[in-house]
């Protein structure tokens, strides 16, 4: 009788173990901004970049409709392109997002542009034939599919990751899923950060918005990072960490540093035309950069995550230890680092954005 007793203590004392250990993990994963780096000539021309997201739990059904993550799958990435078959957004999976491939050992060490071609291609016929069969794979001044696929092998990407649960990935998903999937691009105020600071604010009600001051009411991918980052001092539960997705070298020259609108017009051969136009319009935009464009958002060094090992993105990250003094995360040396309102959506978009041919 007396032994009975004891199993039955110890029995319940490892389930009320196991709730407290296992309820965290259970409804945790990560999602995470990429913020990527302006190339090509387009680049030169717009030096913003682009901005996505990533979700660990939300996978694509289609690349126009989501779905929860089976186990083993990796996420999708999320954003809005211009040029693709009159859709505002496509959701890609991680890998061939990033190398155009679907086995981290097939993504190459160096890449040159017949090879990121018929990469791209592959996964084209194999993938993306649902979003048309005249799918048109984009030129010098106007974005296609080939923007969807291989990432990579155009530009580095920096990643600011941070925590969700279950029940916003669900809803998310819901969202998503329920809103008519059609286009309404606008280089200046619906393009692909405002796309993002939409879904940031679905995850971070009230925190992410328009501003006057920097950018003239424009939203980039730069000024979206260093929103994220201040959000995150003020909510260490969080965890955002910022790691670097490399440029696979040998295709294209290394991409350039995102800057924002301000910083592009009063640092750039575009300050001398606008001073000669208008003084006072120059004058304005520098005040601008000085005063409210010129942060950095970026550690000294950043965890750098290869093909082959992603888990600091893919998988959930560690609790913290002291989540009352924890701003940004950094990186663990066990995982390889170094130290470093919600709005209404518009009637036809999915997430009611700066996206073009080679941002």
């Amino acid at each position: 009788m007396l032994l009975t007793r004891k199993w039955r203590i110890t029995a319940f004392a490892l389930i009320i173990l196991a709730i407290i250990f296992e309820s965290p993990a259970k409804g945790s994963a990560q999602a995470a901004l990429l913020m990527e780096e302006p190339y090509g000539f387009f680049g030169v021309l717009n030096p913003t970049g682009h901005n996505a997201i990533y979700f660990e739990r939300v996978c694509a059904e289609t690349p126009v409709h989501l779905r929860r993550c089976a186990p083993g799958e990796l996420g999708s990435v999320i954003s809005r392109y211009q040029g693709i078959a009159g859709y505002d957004w496509v959701a890609i999976p991680l890998l061939p997002y990033l190398y155009s491939v679907e086995n981290a050992s097939d993504v190459p060490q160096r890449a040159d542009r017949e090879s990121v071609r018929q990469m791209r291609n592959r996964y084209h016929e194999a993938h993306l034939n649902t979003l048309g069969m005249n799918l048109s794979p984009g030129s010098l001044v106007r974005g296609g599919w080939t923007q969807l696929v291989g990432v990579s092998y155009d530009r580095r990407i920096y990643v600011f990751r941070f925590e969700t649960t279950e029940e916003q990935d669900d809803a998310f998903i819901s969202r998503m899923n329920e809103r008519p999937n059609r286009s309404h691009f606008s280089l200046l105020f619906n393009n692909c950060s405002d796309f993002v600071r939409r879904a940031l604010g679905f995850y971070f009600p009230g925190a992410f918005h328009r501003n006057i001051f920097p950018d003239a009411g424009m939203t980039t991918p730069k000024q979206l990072a260093q929103k994220l980052e201040r959000y995150s001092r003020k909510h260490p539960e969080m965890q955002l960490a910022v790691f670097e997705i490399s440029q696979i070298p040998g295709y294209r020259r290394h991409s350039r540093t995102n800057k924002g609108i301000a910083e592009s017009l009063a640092t750039t051969s575009y300050a001398i035309p606008i001073a000669l136009l208008n003084p006072y319009l120059a004058g304005g935009l520098f005040v601008d950069y000085l005063v409210r464009g010129r942060y950095h958002v970026i550690p000294e060094r950043p965890q750098i995550l290869t093909p082959d090992n992603l888990t600091a993105l893919t998988a959930p990250a560690p609790s913290a230890e002291n989540p009352e003094s924890a701003g940004l995360q950094v990186p663990s040396a066990a995982t390889g680092g170094s130290p470093e309102t919600k709005e209404s959506a518009s009637a036809n978009s999915g997430l009611t954005e700066m996206k073009v041919a080679h941002e």
